[in-house]
């Protein structure tokens, strides 16, 4: 068995998925505007290294959690409307080369899994591992998540528990790609045969060049 797994955000988006949607909340005036402030300093703080998954959380889907249920299912249907012209067809054809061959491919993100799953239909990719919201009783998101975020070590966590519910180890797996823009995913570019940096950060670009990684330039400036 082969197994192609990609990472989302700046690596098959030339974008950040939680902020595309959080906009597009904003502009249909499901947010206020300081939500997308707010979040634009998080991700500020991602680059620096100042960064609590758990803490954007809190902030970004307990704000998404205010919009009531209903109508946060009809956003993400307009939302996910809008995406064929903004996921790339170079990201597109990649995932097809991997399919149309038979590998088994997964989207593996730290973005809330009801943010990625219009991404990962685009894509054509059915198997997704995603950070999981946790709801109230009456069904709005609180901001909590069920188990550790997708996130660095915690990815590798999330596919190893999928490959489990499906038979499935790293021993049983002949081939395998991750794709990545980030040195945060290291560890699970360090668990597949075939780590691939994808327009990468400068970190995760020199630990490519050291290595001998595979480097593939993908997109275009960020949206």
């Amino acid at each position: 068995m082969k197994l192609a797994l990609f990472d989302l955000d700046h690596t098959l988006i030339p974008f950040d998925s939680g902020m595309a949607f959080t906009r597009f909340l904003v502009g249909r005036g499901d947010l206020p505007a300081d939500v997308e402030e707010g979040y634009l300093e998080w991700t500020r703080r991602y680059t620096s290294g100042g960064f609590d998954v758990n803490e954007v959380f809190r902030f970004l889907v307990g704000a998404m959690g205010r919009v009531p249920p209903p109508a946060l299912a009809d956003a993400l249907q307009a939302f996910e409307a809008t995406l064929e012209q903004r996921v790339p067809m170079r990201t597109r054809a990649l995932v097809h080369e991997h399919r149309k061959v038979g590998h088994l491919c997964g989207l593996v993100t730290a973005t809330a899994r009801f943010i990625a799953e219009p991404f990962a239909r685009v894509l054509g990719i059915e198997h997704l591992m995603a950070t999981e919201p946790a709801r109230d009783e009456r069904g709005h998101f609180t901001g909590e998540l069920v188990g550790p975020a997708c996130f660095r070590e915690h990815k590798r966590t999330h596919v190893e528990r999928w490959l489990a519910g499906r038979g499935l180890a790293w021993d049983k797996v002949e081939r395998s790609w991750f794709y990545s823009d980030s040195s945060h995913d290291l560890t699970m570019l360090e668990a597949v045969t075939e780590p691939v940096a994808v327009d990468p950060d400068p970190q995760l670009a020199a630990i490519a060049k050291e290595r001998g990684w595979r480097v593939l330039h993908l997109a275009d400036k960020p949206q």
